[in-house]
């Protein structure tokens, strides 16, 4: 569901605009808001989340699927941890809805599906294990992520397709912090498949503090 926001980025506490293919990482308390911003238009932006005082919570995409009948990530959704707990609501949404199911491309998913040649190309998982180290956390802390912006249908035979994102330029998701949360994003290096139009591009980072 489609629900625009009220906040003016001149009130942001924070600004950052995040290079293409490359990852980030925030820590947001609790009340705190995240805008996501798609700058120009069919970026996959895959993220993470973890509690901050313990990071052996972390996001749960089972779990939220499970809680809200639903395989699309969108306004009103709650996020839950691997607890149970509620970790953050999405608020507002302009692209409509957002994939948590189709996991983030590794050298051996570019391997499988494009061939060997492209097994060293840049990709999610090692951005998350760069950024996850700073946070003293390894590749064994990586769990289901949520790929905000990415479409992935399900189609008739219940298979996951990839394609062309339905985000245009200036689309954002919004976040509402219930905890004390560590956010990670990958900013998707992928060019194999339609997730970013083929052409990795910036997103923005903003957060208000309420």
């Amino acid at each position: 569901m489609t629900i625009t926001s009220t906040l003016d980025p001149q009130d942001a506490i924070y600004d950052f605009t995040v290079p293409s293919r490359r990852p980030w990482s925030r820590v947001l308390r609790k009340g705190q808001i995240l805008r996501i911003v798609d700058l120009e238009g069919q970026q996959a932006v895959d993220t993470l989340f973890y509690n901050a005082h313990d990071k052996q919570e972390r996001y749960s995409a089972q779990d939220t699927i499970r809680a809200q009948g639903s395989a699309y990530i969108s306004t009103g959704t709650k996020l839950l941890s691997s607890e149970g707990n509620l970790m953050a609501t999405v608020i507002a949404d302009t692209a409509g809805f957002h994939d948590t199911s189709a996991g983030a491309c590794s050298a051996e998913s570019n391997t499988v599906r494009f061939g060997h040649d492209k097994k060293f190309m840049h990709s999610c998982r090692d951005n998350f294990v760069l950024e996850l180290a700073r946070h003293g956390m390894t590749k064994r802390d990586l769990v289901s992520n949520i790929n905000f912006f990415m479409n992935v249908p399900v189609e008739p035979d219940g298979a996951l397709a990839i394609v062309d994102g339905v985000s245009k330029p200036g689309d954002y998701v919004e976040l509402r912090a219930e905890m004390d949360i560590l956010c990670v994003i990958s900013n998707c290096p992928q060019i194999n498949n339609p997730c970013n139009g083929f052409n990795p591009t910036p997103i923005r980072t903003l957060i208000w503090s309420q």
